[in-house]
């Protein structure tokens, strides 16, 4: 799809082009949508119906800017390790075909981009996007010092959903600082199936994560981090008193983390990284049931 796009830029062009979408994981729409999902859970949430226009054209572009800018600043901080990957080896950046410096000016730009997005809010809305780039900024980095960095990267992706209220009510309610909580669960969930993928890879490296700390224990605990999850959600339910749609939703959400749990019960690599992709049809799920249960009030 991406060479389609490019066909008509000269080769030199084209090839540099395609290596910075592949730096910003354009080619790979997952981590968007676990990002755009709880953006517009928020949305829908704080409007308490469909949102504006406005506001829904703001958050998704910023969605697909963040998304893309953390996974430059990623790539950047990852440098040295991500060779030794087998997964990562060939990324632009830890093949050489893409610099450090160009990197971060990607970093950057997109960073800006997502800040002019902001400015078209409200002055709370633009004072939380500091903390949303400070987060994006750090949390690449936090791997090498904590075993903890999928709860960095739940704050990160999260942080949507703070600015969306703010950016609807003025204000940020306890029903979001509970769904952003309820999101963290789920980006340690999802991340960690991630992670599994390459736990071996990064004990090698010297790489932290929560895959490597829950050891042998991550299929219960991330069963009881599921279970969390999905009463945190059942809090947001009843708080934003949402109806009957909302709950056969939490239904199938409940049915899509068991069948997670069936796909990784061997550990294979295949099946961790097949469960992380699988969450991108809970987050729709819920988005659905939010939407759904919204429209029919």
């Amino acid at each position: 799809m991406l060479g389609w796009l490019l066909q008509k830029l000269p080769a030199r062009q084209r090839e540099k082009a395609l290596d910075y979408l592949v730096l910003t994981r354009m080619d790979r729409p997952i981590g968007a949508l676990l990002l755009l999902w709880p953006t517009w859970w928020a949305l829908w949430l704080a409007t308490a119906d469909f949102p504006s226009w406005k506001l829904l054209v703001i958050f998704t572009l910023g969605v697909f800017a963040m998304r893309a800018a953390g996974c430059a600043i990623n790539d950047y901080a990852d440098r040295k390790l991500d060779p030794q990957v087998a997964r990562t080896a060939g990324r632009p950046l830890a093949s050489g075909r893409v610099t450090p410096r160009e990197a971060l000016l990607v970093f950057a730009a997109l960073l800006a981009f997502a800040f002019v997005l902001a400015l078209f809010t409200n002055a709370l809305t633009i004072q939380l996007s500091f903390a949303g780039a400070a987060l994006a900024a750090i949390y690449p980095f936090t791997k090498r010092w904590t075993y903890l960095p999928q709860v960095v990267l739940g704050a990160a992706f999260g942080w949507s959903i703070p600015m969306a209220f703010a950016a609807v009510t003025h204000t940020v309610p306890p029903l979001g600082w509970l769904l952003f909580l309820g999101n963290i669960l789920w980006s340690v969930i999802y991340d960690t199936e991630y992670a599994m993928v390459d736990r071996d890879d990064d004990l090698k490296a010297g790489a932290k994560s929560t895959a490597i700390l829950f050891g042998d224990a991550d299929l219960p605990i991330l069963g009881m981090l599921m279970g969390t999850f999905l009463l945190a959600m059942l809090f947001v339910g009843q708080r934003a008193a949402l109806g009957w749609p909302y709950w056969l939703a939490l239904l199938a959400a409940t049915g899509l983390f068991g069948w997670q749990l069936w796909l990784i019960r061997g550990r294979a690599r295949d099946a961790c990284l097949a469960a992380f992709r699988h969450n991108n049809w809970l987050g729709l799920a819920i988005w659905i049931g939010i939407a759904l249960a919204l429209a029919v009030r």
